[in-house]
């Protein structure tokens, strides 16, 4: 028996509500701590997507893309930052989220490159700095049987 083989969008479609399907289990899955690399990881792909497009020439798709990775940046991570608590690093980080969502904005309006891959940098800096120091130790914790 054969099957008819699902037309490029059908496909896109499927693959598409089977990465959310993933992206939920994670995000329900995770600690807080967790879910702000998954937002870094998302303000990145975002990026990647824009990156794509603006070679490809599809100004609407690229303003999407880009467009998605500021929300993630300024509704995810720059909104979950305690200014209260987290004294001047806070102030200082709102500041770097501050510049990413500048460089978005303004690759979309020139379709600059560059100012694309600085925003990409910086992300990829802090979340890497992210990971290093808060999430990868916890979750390893969690993840990594005791050796008795």
């Amino acid at each position: 028996m054969t099957y008819p083989s699902p037309d490029t969008s059908r496909r896109r479609h499927a693959a598409q509500a089977y990465a959310n399907v993933g992206l939920q289990t994670q995000v329900l899955g995770a600690n807080p701590t967790h879910l702000i690399t998954l937002l870094f990881e998302g303000a990145r792909a975002a990026i990647s997507k824009a990156h794509i497009y603006m070679q490809q020439g599809n100004i609407q798709e690229r303003g999407n893309a880009i467009s998605k990775a500021i929300e993630i940046v300024d509704g995810g991570l720059k909104a979950s930052i305690n200014l209260e608590e987290g004294g001047e690093l806070a102030k200082n980080l709102v500041a770097v989220y501050d510049q990413v969502i500048r460089n978005l904005l303004l690759a979309n309006l020139n379709a600059d490159s560059e100012k694309l891959d600085l925003a990409e940098r910086l992300l990829e800096s802090i979340g890497s700095a992210w990971r290093t120091a808060v999430d990868i130790p916890q979750h390893n914790a969690a993840t990594v049987p005791s050796r008795l």
